[in-house]
């Protein structure tokens, strides 16, 4: 029956093993010596030699001519423990028999002195599979075994071994074979096997057994059947890689950022045959080997995989920046992390690779570097006027935008209707100040009262849609008709009229959940319909209230609001005479025409408040009574 190469080629002294002089040698001196312990540790990855060495212990000390601490492999002894049929010598699987009934059953028996062999052997492989009460179990007999027992552990997972089990042993920490160590081996097995195996091949083997000889020799194993000399093409081939020419041309496309090309190239190796995991692993490789040659020019040479010479690498890396290699290298091990749990690889990979051509996809801040880096250069193109400036947006001034066209309507028409009584637009929930009080209606200026007598409301640049200019003049006559809570929450909001609807960007939802009351929104509405001359609806939303446009100097004249305005700083003209005490004159009719004022009279927004007593009951109640005629007029 056909014996595979890493059971038929397995070490049966000291010095066949390969690359773990550190440990045979100690070993090896240790039964010349006669002093062997009662308890072994063997750690250390996968086809390390750790069983291996574990029966070569087994037979050193139970042999019957040893040579220097080694086994003679010609005994009774010998021959039966490579046998498995001396019962003195047994292996265990703690992965199946890690049960305290197993160890329990074991600890019984283990008091019994051997039948044939010197010592009674017990080797347990994967160790750190057995249960807490399975290593409770042996602990006792690890502590003060027979003089006749040997135990020897074997893991390669020595972190879940427990400390009380670790303090009994000697450990031995079997490491990685080197890559040239595996390749002689390999030759070796493979002329006396009469392989044709070239050294390229077992230099690639070597490579892929990532320090496992046991796995090296499968690896051989599985290429035996490719006729003719098993070369480097003949190994890719029958493992399904890509190799290193086309590795090399993969992370070329990469690296310039050809991402159909790479897309294609990658297509092509995934309908030849190639492994996925294998392909991101190659790359992963290449990128490791460029990132150490950045950044160890000089010694790093020695720490390079050796799949491809330092003149390729060179050209690779041209003068990229280290940042590109770590982000190319990071999103490879994250990709074949990721890999084996995937129910679509290939799909993966295609995106893995668009993230390598393009750091733009990554939706980090490997992202936002690279934008911030092309910025720097410049190399990014400006954005498009129509996707950068919104539509509402105009980059000329205020005052240099078209005025929207006024509809023309007869004074018959806008006054017939009688205006609503005052108590449906709710009244007046604060005191008027005294400043207030005492400043009489001012008159109609000439501007206003040509308007009025063309049947319009005089309006300016800032009544354009889509600007704050509205909301800006008339969030005082909102306030006036609100109580105190709600005018603080409308100080937190700002708004914007477009499209017929007046849109309150509130600050945030509480701001939004205290505004949207029927109140508040009738306020808004009735108001900004009334100043605009067309119905307007009224929508709540939060967000960042846009900057203010500046105030032109076509402001309509003054409505009575709860806060004050503040002082304007008076210009250097001749003071004017102050008002009379009596009680203010109501203000005309549109109809009726008012008498022009003087050319040289200052602006009644400029003028400071007159001095006069404050008016009585009857006085106060014609002043509220004729603020609020000014708001139902549209007089602005």
């Amino acid at each position: 029956m056909y014996q595979a190469l890493y059971r038929k080629w397995r070490p049966k002294t000291f010095s066949e093993v390969v690359g773990q002089a550190h440990i045979t040698d100690t070993l090896q001196r240790q039964v010349a010596e006669g002093r062997v312990g009662h308890a072994y540790l063997f750690t250390g990855t996968r086809g390390t030699g750790k069983t291996t060495c574990a029966r070569i212990l087994a037979k050193a000390v139970n042999c019957e001519h040893p040579v220097d601490g080694a086994p003679c492999c010609q005994c009774d002894a010998c021959r039966g423990i490579d046998s498995g049929m001396l019962l003195d010598v047994t292996e265990l699987d703690a992965a199946s028999n890690n049960g305290v009934d197993q160890v329990r059953a074991l600890r019984e028996e283990a008091v019994y002195t051997p039948s044939v062999l010197k010592k009674r052997v017990y080797i347990i492989d994967e160790v750190h599979m057995l249960s807490i009460a399975a290593f409770n179990a042996l602990l006792k007999i690890l502590e003060e075994p027979p003089e006749h027992l040997l135990f020897i552990l074997a893991t390669t997972e020595l972190h879940k071994v427990p400390a009380t089990i670790l303090s009994r042993c000697q450990r031995f920490s079997f490491k990685r074979l080197l890559p040239r160590d595996i390749q002689q081996q390999l030759l070796h097995i493979a002329q006396a096997e009469q392989i044709d195996l070239s050294p390229d091949g077992a230099e690639l083997l070597a490579r892929m057994a990532n320090g496992a000889m046991r796995d090296a020799l499968s690896l051989l194993d599985q290429c035996r059947a490719v006729e003719g000399a098993i070369d480097n093409a003949a190994v890719l081939e029958v493992l399904g890689l890509a190799g290193a020419t086309q590795t090399v041309q993969l992370m070329r496309c990469v690296l310039e950022r050809r991402t159909g090309d790479a897309l294609a190239l990658f297509d092509q190796l995934y309908r030849g045959g190639k492994d996925v995991a294998a392909l991101l692993s190659e790359l992963s490789d290449l990128c490791r080997d460029m990132t150490i040659l950045r950044a160890a020019p000089d010694g790093g040479s020695a720490l390079l995989t050796g799949l491809y010479d330092r003149k390729t690498l060179s050209g690779l890396a041209g003068d990229l920046p280290m940042t590109r290699f770590l982000y190319l290298t990071e999103t490879l091990q994250q990709c074949c992390a990721a890999l084996p749990d995937s129910i679509r690889p290939r799909t993966d990979a295609e995106l893995c690779l668009l993230k390598l051509c393009d750091e733009t996809l990554s939706g980090d801040l490997t992202a936002l570097c690279q934008r911030v880096t092309a910025l720097e250069k410049g190399g990014v193109p400006a954005a498009p006027q129509s996707a950068a400036v919104p539509k509402r947006a105009s980059a000329r001034p205020a005052a240099e935008r078209p005025v929207p066209a006024v509809r023309e309507l007869p004074i018959e028409t806008r006054y017939d209707e009688a205006p609503p009584p005052p108590e449906e637009y709710g009244e007046r929930v604060f005191d008027i100040p005294d400043d207030v009080q005492s400043a009489p209606a001012p008159a109609p200026r000439p501007a206003q009262k040509a308007a009025l007598s063309a049947g319009h409301t005089p309006q300016t640049a800032e009544t354009s849609t889509g600007d704050t200019a509205v909301w800006t003049r008339l969030i005082d006559h909102y306030k006036g008709r609100l109580s105190v809570r709600n005018r603080v929450f409308l100080d937190m909001a700002g708004g914007v009229v477009a499209d017929g609807c007046l849109t309150v960007l509130c600050k945030d939802e509480f701001v939004k959940a205290s505004l949207d009351n029927e109140t508040v929104l009738s306020v808004l509405r009735e108001v900004t319909s009334r100043e605009l001359g067309t119905p307007i609806r009224v929508q709540l939303t939060v967000g960042k209230a846009p900057k203010a446009a500046a105030r032109t100097t076509a402001r309509p004249a003054p409505i009575p609001t709860p806060t004050s305005a503040p002082e304007p700083k008076p210009e250097p003209q001749p003071e004017p005479e102050p008002s009379p005490a009596a009680a203010p004159e109501p203000a005309p009719m549109p109809e009726q025409e008012a008498p022009p004022a003087p050319p040289q009279e200052t602006p009644p927004w400029e003028e400071p408040p007159a001095a006069a007593p404050t008016p009585g009951g009857d006085a106060l109640d014609e002043l509220t009574e004729k603020g609020q005629q000014l708001e139902h007029f549209k007089i602005t």
